[in-house]
């Protein structure tokens, strides 16, 4: 029987000695845990503790307890102590995931959280020490090295784990904390490396959803006024336009796309005219990718949402909310005639069918509303297909035909 695509072998019988190895292991792991918890409890959040979690972690980084106590080991000691009031200017952006480290320090860069901090000792809250001035805050080196030392701690464990939600989340509240500890332009550099990583780890999986709202995490830090920030639409845009041409099939890309286009057209104060250039060159760009890869689920995904913004006549918040009815039933037909020609090649792919019932339904529903009479032969033909190619999914088909017969087709 299968597992995920990959065929299940059967195990072969372990001997005494590797069994007694695996033992010793599991003891040995027992042991470490045991003594965490231990000092834990007893709040000694010193560099011994530090460092034992440093060994766990390494052995199980989805351990998130473990996390939670390293992070008390920081702010108990090795960062510098928190001040007593807040500089409006270092609050917290409101910003959702975050990426990585100095991209000068290679991805084998050894970890040196191991060890404790130069200049730190036997760690006492408040060592580094930290002062506001003119709403600055003014700090040593100490915490600019303990942050840049715990996110190149992370690094073997995210490319080992890239999937690991935990290292994500402690990578996090540790760029969070550099904006709250360090002035603006060292935050910012830090942040920056940050965005540098982020690509690194999309070069070697384009599809690490991790990675990508990550990236969105970092990016929108990097514009937020607490960094100093500006907008970065523009760059983001042309990534995603990269990352989908080196992989079609990039459902993050396209998302991130999507998820960009509207802003991008108001910060490019972008008139009528302007709007339906775009849309013009958005269908295009789909288009192209589809008569590449018909079966791919992720660009029918992005087809199917520009369609939307076409049909949406109703919204201000669309690509080219100017168009009129006529104009947009159009498009519509328009993507209808090139999805037909499709046909002549891949008939067997039911994405082409369930677009087509879907676009159809939509044209139809514009007509009304412009009183124009739209009249299309093929549904029955494409209903019956789909349902041969998708039998699985008899009561989406169901829902179809309802849809179609409330327009005016029939199906026999």
């Amino acid at each position: 029987m299968d597992n995920h695509g990959a065929a299940r072998t059967s195990r072969t019988a372990r001997t005494e000695e590797q069994r007694q190895q695996d033992l010793n292991k599991i003891g040995k792991y027992q042991e470490l845990e045991e003594s965490i918890r231990v000092r834990a409890a007893a709040e000694n959040y010193d560099t011994t503790l530090f460092q034992l979690t440093s060994k766990l972690l390494r052995l199980n980084p989805e351990y998130y307890t473990i996390w939670n106590v390293r992070r008390r080991c920081l702010i108990s000691g090795l960062l510098s102590g928190p001040s007593a009031g807040s500089s409006p200017s270092k609050e917290l952006p409101n910003i959702s995931p975050s990426d990585t480290t100095n991209p000068s320090s290679d991805y084998s860069s050894p970890s040196s959280s191991d060890a404790t901090p130069q200049g730190q000792g036997s760690p006492t809250a408040g060592k580094n020490g930290i002062i506001v001035d003119d709403g600055e805050y003014i700090t040593s080196e100490g915490d600019v090295e303990i942050l840049n030392s715990e996110l190149d701690f992370t690094i073997p464990l995210l490319l080992e784990f890239p999937k690991c939600y935990w290292i994500w989340k402690y990578r996090k509240w540790l760029l969070e904390q550099a904006i709250v500890r360090l002035p603006t332009t060292a935050a910012r550099k830090i942040w920056e490396a940050e965005l540098t990583l982020a690509s690194k780890m999309l070069t070697k999986d384009r599809r690490n959803f991790h990675a990508w709202g990550y990236r969105r995490y970092v990016v929108a830090a990097l514009e937020s006024p607490s960094l100093g920030g500006r907008s970065m639409v523009e760059e983001e845009f042309a990534y995603t336009t990269v990352k989908i041409s080196a992989d079609l099939s990039n459902f993050s890309a396209w998302h991130n796309r999507s998820q960009l286009m509207l802003r991008l057209l108001e910060e490019r104060s972008a008139d009528d005219a302007a709007r339906k250039e775009f849309l013009k060159a958005e269908l295009g760009f789909v288009r192209d990718a589809l008569n590449v890869g018909p079966e791919d689920q992720s660009l029918w995904y992005y087809h199917q949402y520009m369609v939307s913004q076409i049909v949406s006549y109703a919204s201000k918040q669309a690509i080219a909310p100017a168009l009129t009815i006529v104009e947009r039933a159009a498009y519509v037909r328009e993507e209808i005639d090139q999805i037909k020609d499709l046909l002549e090649d891949y008939e067997d792919v039911k994405w082409i069918y369930e677009s087509l019932l879907e676009y159809t339904i939509a044209l139809k529903r514009l007509g009304e509303h412009g009183n124009e009479d739209i009249h299309i032969d093929e549904p029955s033909k494409w209903l019956a297909k789909v349902r041969s190619l998708d039998p699985m999914r008899a009561g989406r088909w169901s829902d179809v035909e309802k849809q179609l017969a409330q327009i005016g087709i029939s199906i026999r």
